[in-house]
């Protein structure tokens, strides 16, 4: 099935088939191995380029028995259960790890960092509304900080997921309050959380009401039975079918 089957990585979507590549598409008869951790396309999402860069500051890899060790004294699931669980290989977790537990020595990632991570990726903007919001998506059980195995499961969702697991993902996001639907209110503050971080650079030019329609149109198509909300089938359901939204939803590849 050649490119146009692959996932595009870092996209809030992957294209239009949404499948993971096949392994039979293999060449070389190997077992199929997952892209590595510094492929081009994976480097797309900041929260990996900010790991990353936090790795290869720190030098040549540890070896694996003592990131392994570290690994089950901070973390109680251990490598295996996340290797289990998301979509990311040993050595991707590995690499994963090293970075995290280098920028959060206490093994936790509160809203703070994520705010600086992206005011940094997107100094033309203010990101601090975004980042708040993002942050929020990721800390399933709102405490306030996000564990390492959370920060994980999350990335392997939003950077190799299917494409419901991604719409899921995105739902999540957009129901701020978390519950279980989301509103206009909502949409719309999201939508200018990230408009405000693209900053006046964005193309095409944003204007101040571009948020307002955009959103005045989505909402429309997706709230179906007219009630005021959106429930996360009617979600998963208009952006499947609209190739706009779909389209428009790749917004977000660059904002991750």
């Amino acid at each position: 099935e050649g490119a146009k089957g692959k996932v595009v990585d870092g996209g809030l979507l992957p294209d239009a088939n949404g499948k993971e590549p096949s392994p039979s598409g293999q060449t070389d008869g190997s077992k199929w191995q997952k892209p590595r951790i510094s492929r081009k396309s994976l480097m797309k999402c900041c929260l990996v380029k900010w790991i990353i860069a936090s790795t290869t500051q720190q030098g040549p890899d540890s070896s694996d028995s003592d990131l392994e060790l570290s690994m089950v004294r901070h973390q109680p699931e251990g490598l295996e259960q996340l290797q289990a669980q998301t979509q990311f290989t040993r050595k991707e977790l590995q690499s994963l790890y090293r970075g995290f537990k280098n920028e959060c020595p206490s093994g936790l990632v509160d809203e703070e960092t994520f705010k600086t991570i992206y005011s940094q990726f997107f100094p033309q903007g203010d990101a601090t509304t975004y980042a708040h919001f993002l942050f929020n998506a990721f800390d399933m059980d709102r405490n306030g900080s996000i564990r390492f195995e959370d920060f994980v499961l999350g990335l392997s969702v939003l950077l190799r997921g299917s494409v419901t697991e991604k719409l899921r993902w995105a739902f999540n996001l957009y129901d701020i309050n978390k519950d279980g639907y989301i509103t206009k209110e909502e949409m719309l503050a999201i939508m200018r959380s990230i408009y405000d971080m693209m900053g006046r650079y964005t193309l095409p030019s944003v204007r101040d009401d571009s948020a307002f329609e955009h959103v005045e149109k989505f909402f429309q198509k997706m709230d179906r039975n007219r009630d005021g909300v959106v429930t996360i089938d009617e979600f998963i359901e208009t952006c499947q079918k609209d190739e706009n939204i779909m389209a428009s939803m790749q917004l977000f590849e660059n904002v991750i």
